[in-house]
């Protein structure tokens, strides 16, 4: 990733077309899975919270496991997706969308 570059985060689910493309980029750079971890895990908690405030979800927790909870009772894993981000199957974009009614689940 460039050196100095800013990522805007506001909780809109636009902002999630950023936390993808920074994602992408890292894959590209072929950085370790071990020390991009965190930072996954840091994109998927922010991803998380935006899919609770626009789709009206709550966070549920089990144990070590943290998922997004929407009002038809599905469940969403944030995590999990920015995982499938880094390896190029997953949008948490999309995710979002989806959580908030604009789409399947995938």
């Amino acid at each position: 990733m460039r050196e100095g570059a800013r990522l805007r985060l506001d909780y809109s689910a636009r902002s999630l077309w950023s936390v993808d493309r920074v994602i992408e980029e890292i894959r590209r750079e072929a950085a370790p899975y071990a020390a991009v971890e965190p930072v996954l895990r840091g994109f998927g908690a922010y991803a998380g919270e935006v899919i609770a405030r626009h789709a009206g979800g709550e966070w549920w927790a089990s144990g070590s496991d943290h998922w997004v909870r929407t009002p038809d009772g599905r469940l969403w894993d944030p995590f999990d997706e920015a995982r499938r981000c880094y390896t190029g199957e997953g949008s948490l974009r999309l995710l979002c969308r989806d959580a908030s009614g604009g789409g399947p689940r995938r």
